[in-house]
C-alpha cells in the first residue's frame, strides 16, 4: 500500500500539490461540493484551517462530482465560489473519483479494502483525519460538522502527539 506522502495531487489552479509537503502535518481530506446541502460546512472547515494551521494542520479539500452532481463546475467557478462565499484558504485539488473504477488512487489508500477505514465513499463531505506520521486515524461521516465536539478533539489529540 503506498503512503499518503507518495501522491502528488493537482491543485485547482491546475499547479502540482505533492503531499509530501505535508510530512509530519495533521490532514484533513474531504471531498467536496458546491451544490450540495452540507455546502455550508465550507465555514467550519475553513475556520478549522484558520485555527490550527499555525499548528501543523490542514483541511485539503476535493472537490468530486460523483454525488447528484452536485458539484458540476469548472475549476475556476469551484475556486470563486469557495472563496468568495466561504474564503476558503485550504487547499483545493481538481476534480476527482472518489469511488469506481475511476476513483483517485489517494483514496484507494483512504478508504479501499486494504485501508484503516474501508468502504465507499457516502456522500459529499466525508472526511479522513490523517496523523503526522502518513497514518488515517479517523473517518468522519459526512454528517459530521466540522465544529463538532469530536472531530475537534481528534484534530487536537493527532496535533499533540
Amino acid at each position: 500500500m503506498s503512503s499518503i506522502y507518495d501522491f502528488e495531487l493537482t491543485s485547482i489552479e491546475g499547479h502540482a500539490l505533492p503531499l509530501s509537503t505535508y510530512k509530519g502535518h495533521v490532514l484533513l481530506f474531504t471531498n467536496v461540493a458546491s451544490q450540495c446541502g452540507l455546502t455550508p460546512q465550507y465555514a467550519g472547515l475553513q475556520t478549522l484551517q484558520n485555527q490550527y494551521a499555525a499548528r501543523g494542520f490542514s483541511v485539503i479539500g476535493l472537490p468530486c462530482n460523483q454525488f447528484a452532481g452536485q458539484e458540476p463546475g469548472t475549476a475556476s467557478e469551484i475556486s470563486n465560489f469557495c472563496k468568495n462565499n466561504y474564503q476558503v484558504t485550504f487547499p483545493l485539488t481538481e476534480k476527482i473519483d472518489v469511488n469506481g473504477e475511476n476513483r483517485h488512487p489517494l483514496y484507494t489508500v483512504l478508504a479501499g479494502e486494504e485501508a484503516a477505514f474501508p468502504g465507499d465513499i457516502s456522500w459529499n463531505f466525508e472526511k479522513f483525519l490523517v496523523g503526522k506520521d502518513g497514518t488515517v486515524r479517523q473517518r468522519f461521516s459526512p454528517k459530521t460538522a466540522p465544529e463538532s465536539e469530536t472531530l475537534v478533539h481528534a484534530i487536537e489529540t493527532a496535533l499533540s502527539e
